[in-house]
């Protein structure tokens, strides 16, 4: 599956832990990546100041869904779900 266009939920859902470039503590959910550019794609693509977390989300029909709302309610739900006590 590919990634869709002006999508973007996964840069702005959920939280990073590692460092991004401009981002030395990562980042908390529900925050848009400052390597998101205004045409919603990441800045540090393919690079290796790319966190790995980003590299290895796949996209997927039930993460992603029909629409960018229903992927940013999909990984909301999953950051809530995994987040510690």
């Amino acid at each position: 599956m590919e990634c869709r266009p002006a999508c973007a939920a996964c840069c702005i859902a959920p939280s990073i832990s590692s460092p991004i470039p401009g981002l030395p503590e990562g980042k908390p959910a529900g925050v848009r990546c400052v390597q998101l550019t205004e045409d919603l794609r990441c800045a540090v693509f393919g690079l290796p100041q790319r966190p790995a977390v980003c590299s290895s989300l796949r996209p997927a029909p039930a993460m992603c869904g029909g629409h960018r709302d229903e992927a940013i309610a999909w990984l909301t739900r999953l950051e809530v779900s995994t987040a510690p006590a």
